[in-house]
């Protein structure tokens, strides 16, 4: 198992022989494409791989990450610190190759010769997780106050419907 930064490029190849493990922290700040949907991109995540061959010499990668991001309720506009966790199972296979015959479980990730980049999985397993519209829950936050309509006065209620004329021409059976 390696403990420390997450290193940016892997060989999923490589660390499946080795049946290798890899953990660490990195910085949200680091990943340019997240920060747009959020508040901030103050905090880290937590991520942890498991590269490894299955029964079928197939090259698996079980990723786990968490985090907690901050982003605006769609309810309040304030600020929600959000929990998120992502689990995937990738079945790694080369570019252009039949994916037909893997398992259900496994998302295919196509990888060719060059190093999988390992942060841009990250970005992309975190981008999928956000939620699609960020709230507190409903009991610690209420939309906020609109402008007040007002109540209609005397003269608009009392005003004729300028249809009006249309339904009596409609009652006349002379029309």
């Amino acid at each position: 198992m390696l403990n420390g930064p997450i290193p940016p490029h892997v060989d999923p190849r490589k660390l499946a022989d080795r049946s290798a493990t890899l953990e660490g922290e990195l910085s949200l700040a680091g990943l340019s494409r997240l920060r747009d949907p959020l508040a901030e991109d103050v905090g880290l995540v937590r991520a942890k791989f498991r590269f490894e061959r299955d029964e079928h010499k197939t090259v698996v990668i079980h990723s786990e990450l968490d985090v907690e991001v901050r982003m605006v309720c769609q309810r309040c506009l304030e600020l929600v610190a959000l929990p998120i966790h992502s689990e995937c199972h990738y079945a790694v296979v080369k570019v252009g190759a039949n994916a037909q015959s893997l398992p259900k479980d496994y998302d295919v990730l196509e990888v060719g010769e060059e190093p999988l980049d390992l942060l841009a999985l990250i970005e992309d397993e975190l981008l999928l997780a956000l939620p699609i519209v960020p709230l507190h829950d409903p009991d610690v936050c209420q939309p906020p106050a609109g402008p007040e309509v007002p109540e209609p006065s005397e003269d608009e209620v009392s005003r004729s419907n300028p249809f009006s004329v249309l339904a009596q021409l409609k009652r006349d059976p002379n029309v």
